[in-house]
């Protein structure tokens, strides 16, 4: 199913937690060292990057979001880099200076495109006396008042020592709050909105999730424990699961064609979900524009972003490979993440044997009253009870392909019966079509879309064009 793509640029998003500085240098090795077992690197390129929290912030300003970024750093030349390429990147940095601790530095020595060795310089922002609490709190209180979405990027280190007290003053502004935890203990983090956890960090919580069942049955455990409304729980090869309130689970299958490099990946997933949010979508189309975003991200080296430019590629990309004729099963399935997204789901039906302007104007007309259009096509047996042993003289295979060829039908599934009444009853369209002279009451499915807050609505066909008029003409 495509995507559609949220307005980023209306989004308002604060984020706080851990701020960093990756740097990398980069060269060609040829040798080993005579004084260790170790390979010599020739160093080419130094590059800085911000890393931790405020790659998640860089993120979401890559994508057109407007974001604010609240952390602590020292008074040194990383925290100089670290203000300008972020401000360079339409980020608006808020940080609290310390001069007991530095900034956050994790120096990468990368040749070929492998990381050799990783050199961490920091101190522990926990302690007593790292940093000005009180003046922190304040400046995250201020930054609340322009925020639509709060996002906490724990990396450990500190930062978030107030969690909780930051989750219950964003709750009590109405404010949806979305963590990327850290370490075995969530409590800090309960009555947040949405956590993201990959599985690894799921399971050192909750013990081991083999399958799907597991994660389920056990993320739901977790999220009534700590009041949380939804849990996303990101699963490398395996996509990810998204756990929504009064919604049945979410399984996203992975959107990545190539795996280069999973740094940041996690930093992409929660600054996409949160730009989501923020732009007015619900927990699922958030996931799904997550999802097709750390696809992206992990053939990329290093902490990196993603743009509205890729993400439409992408989306493209998933409908041109996305076959619109479907079996049953998979169109129900289609049919639900329609639905879970708030999609407005149109459905019409016929034997369309020869396709023409005349079926292709009203399927236009169908496509436009919603989201998602679905053409159910009557089987070969099917049309002969009804057309006549001479029809149909297009294979039923060969009608969906004609069908699944034209801009503005989604989803194409055959019908055995008569009428289509058992499969409009499995679907339960927002909107069932039909063409010609018909009252509501009189197309099969009627009532049970009615039945169901459904409506049937009536189109007229074009005049002047008809599959028998053109088999006459034809052997005329």
């Amino acid at each position: 199913m495509q995507t559609a793509i949220p307005n980023f640029d209306a989004a308002r998003v604060l984020v706080v937690g851990d701020v960093m500085l990756d740097r990398y240098w980069v060269g060609p090795t040829g040798r080993i060292s005579p004084e260790a077992p170790v390979p010599v690197v020739r160093i080419q390129k130094d590059e800085t990057r911000p890393g931790g929290a405020a790659n998640v912030a860089l993120n979401i300003a890559a994508l057109g979001g407007q974001v604010r970024l609240l952390g602590v750093v020292g008074r040194d030349e990383a925290a100089r880099k670290l203000r300008d390429a972020l401000v360079e990147k339409r980020v608006q940095p808020d940080f609290v200076d310390t001069t007991s601790c530095p900034t956050i530095t994790k120096l990468r020595v990368l040749s070929r495109n492998q990381q050799l060795i990783r050199l961490d310089f920091e101190e522990s922002l926990a302690v007593a006396g790292a940093f000005n609490h009180a003046t922190f709190l304040e400046r995250y209180r201020q930054a609340l008042d322009d925020a639509q979405v709060v996002v906490l990027s724990d990396y450990g280190k500190g930062t978030l020592a107030d969690a909780a007290q930051m989750i219950a003053e964003a709750r009590a502004r109405n404010l949806p709050v979305l963590v990327d935890p850290k370490g075995s203990d969530w409590r800090p983090y309960r009555g947040a909105t949405l956590i993201t956890p990959n599985l690894s960090e799921l399971e050192a919580v909750v013990g081991p999730c083999p399958d799907e069942a597991t994660i389920v049955a056990k993320g739901r455990t977790l999220r009534d424990d700590l009041g949380i409304d939804a849990l996303l729980v990101t699963r490398s090869e395996n996509g990810m699961t998204l756990l929504a309130p009064h919604q049945p689970p979410l399984h996203l299958p992975t959107e990545a064609r190539e795996v280069f490099d999973v740094t940041g990946a996690g930093d992409t997933v929660i600054a996409t979900f949160g730009a989501a949010l923020a732009a007015g979508h619900e927990f699922a189309h958030a996931a799904r524009v997550a999802n097709l975003a750390a696809g992206i991200v992990v053939a990329k080296l290093g902490t990196a972003t993603v743009s509205q430019a890729e993400l439409l590629r992408a989306i493209r990309r998933q409908h041109e490979d996305d076959s619109a004729v479907l079996s049953e099963p998979e169109l129900l399935e289609r049919v639900r993440q329609a639905k879970a997204q708030g999609q407005v789901v149109v459905m019409t039906n016929g034997c369309f044997d020869l396709l023409h302007v005349g079926h292709v104007r009203y399927l236009e007309a169908a496509r436009r009253l919603g989201d998602v259009l679905i053409v159910a096509v009557n089987t070969d047996d099917s049309v002969k009870r009804l057309k006549g042993p001479s029809r149909p003289l297009n294979s039923t295979e060969d009608r969906m392909r004609m069908l699944a060829a034209l801009k503005c039908v989604d989803w194409v599934v055959p019908f055995a019966e008569d009428t289509p009444l058992r499969l409009i009853t499995d679907v339960l369209p927002d909107l069932l079509v039909k063409g010609g002279d018909y009252r509501p009451e009189q197309v099969a499915g009627h009532d049970v879309v009615a039945a169901h807050g459904g409506q049937t609505v009536i189109l007229d066909f074009h005049d002047g064009y008809s599959t028998t008029r053109i088999i006459e003409r034809a052997r005329a």
